[in-house]
């Protein structure tokens, strides 16, 4: 097949946690043997913002971990919807420029002959659901959303059986145990994750600053969009902070740390249960202990207390680390459970699969029938609690409301 991706970017991972994914389905995708074409805009706002603060270096652990991808840039919009008119499918995530997202639409209704996906993983449905209203995805065949909450609220708005659960998972051909045993050379605790917008300043001080510190556990944080004040609480709680990492590189970063910690989004805990972030299966995938802040695993993805521990809880969260730290047993008990969940059921090669599974149906019968199935017109929210957030927008550098794809 001829598979073409417009992303925001694939290169960088600078704020977009999301990359991770994206490389690891592309290249499953690849290495079977499909065409794949990854397309993202020129001064991608992820992009501009690493190459400002690391220069060209910063994009040397991607192409060294990933040597079979490249993104290819385009300027203007109607020469790179041509560039895919060959194309068996095209997927379109959801952080790109509406006019895009309408012309390959437009394409697709004049006849274009690919399967054509909108591609949601993030929580702008929710809590920007202006920003998405201004998709025009009525030539869209279907939508991957990355978990059931989510693709209820397209369900609900006409989409129906052309919405499909896609979730996040781990390329466990990077994201895997070190080759060597760590063990003995293990220490403290990490956090892999950006600070954002303070929506969850609060929960991570009493689920991962306060109790580390209580517990006596060195910690090293690495993440970018920490401003000063978010500095000054790490600093006051002895944290080690390093700013940026390639996300490439995280998994030898866990492989020098006894357990990390997830912390969700509020988003992801209050409007969208059920949704783990990619933190959680790149954490399991590298058999690293983890121990979450309250999540609802509502899909039944993982099994809470074997793959990984759940705080409800400040005091409880203390009682984890301080287990984690004390046993061994618990530690390797927690790492095998939740590598084999994520090897049985959540890597690159199980979506790579679902994908083309999709596309499959999509270019069958419902292909065919697309009249009898009309998309609406624009993505609209039924049922949802609207909670705006500041601006939106690749331009929007330094901007509090730029959407965060990262744990």
């Amino acid at each position: 097949m001829r598979i073409a991706y417009f992303t925001h970017s694939l290169v960088s991972c600078w704020n977009h946690g999301n990359a991770h994914f994206l490389r690891g389905v592309l290249r499953e995708l690849t290495r079977r043997g499909h065409a794949v074409m990854a397309y993202e805009p020129d001064g991608a706002w992820s992009l501009q913002n690493l190459l400002r603060d690391h220069g060209a270096v910063g994009l040397s652990a991607f192409h060294g971990a990933y040597p079979e991808l490249d993104g290819t840039s385009y300027g203007a919009i109607e020469p790179v919807v041509d560039a895919v008119a060959d194309a068996d499918l095209v997927v379109v995530h959801e952080w790109n420029d509406p006019a895009l997202v309408a012309a390959l639409g437009t394409a697709r209704k004049h006849g274009a002959p690919y399967t054509l996906l909108f591609h949601d993983p993030h929580h702008r449905a929710v809590s920007d659901p202006e920003a998405m209203r201004r998709y025009d995805l009525s030539g869209y065949d279907g939508v991957l959303a990355f978990g059931e909450t989510l693709a209820a609220i397209y369900r609900d708005g006409g989409w129906g059986e052309r919405t499909f659960v896609w979730h996040e998972a781990a390329d466990t051909r990077l994201f895997r145990p070190p080759p060597e045993a760590y063990e003995p050379r293990r220490a403290g605790l990490v956090w892999i994750g950006n600070w954002g917008d303070d929506e969850r300043s609060a929960e991570l001080e009493r689920y991962l600053f306060r109790p580390a510190d209580s517990v006596g556990l060195p910690l090293d944080v690495y993440g970018v969009r920490y401003p000063d004040a978010a500095r000054e609480t790490l600093a006051r709680y002895g944290v080690r902070y390093h700013g940026w990492a390639p996300n490439a590189e995280a998994p030898d970063l866990f492989a020098r740390y006894l357990a990390t910690v997830h912390v969700p989004r509020r988003f992801y805990v209050e409007r969208l249960p059920g949704i783990p972030t990619i933190r959680v299966f790149e954490a399991l995938a590298c058999g690293i202990p983890l121990v979450s802040a309250p999540w609802d695993d509502a899909e039944g993805l993982f099994s809470p207390g074997e793959d990984y521990l759940v705080a409800a809880d400040e005091p409880a969260m203390e009682a984890h680390l301080r287990a984690l730290a004390n046993e061994p047993e618990l530690r390797r008990s927690l790492a095998a459970s939740g590598r084999a969940t994520i090897e049985a059921r959540h890597t690159c090669r199980h979506r790579a699969d679902e994908l083309l599974a999709i596309a499959a149906w999509l270019g069958g019968d419902a292909h065919e029938d697309r009249d009898a199935h009309e998309a609406p017109a624009a993505f609209e929210i039924y049922g949802a609690h609207e909670v705006p957030v500041a601006g939106y927008g690749p331009d929007a550098v330094d901007s509090p409301g730029t959407p965060e794809h990262a744990a």
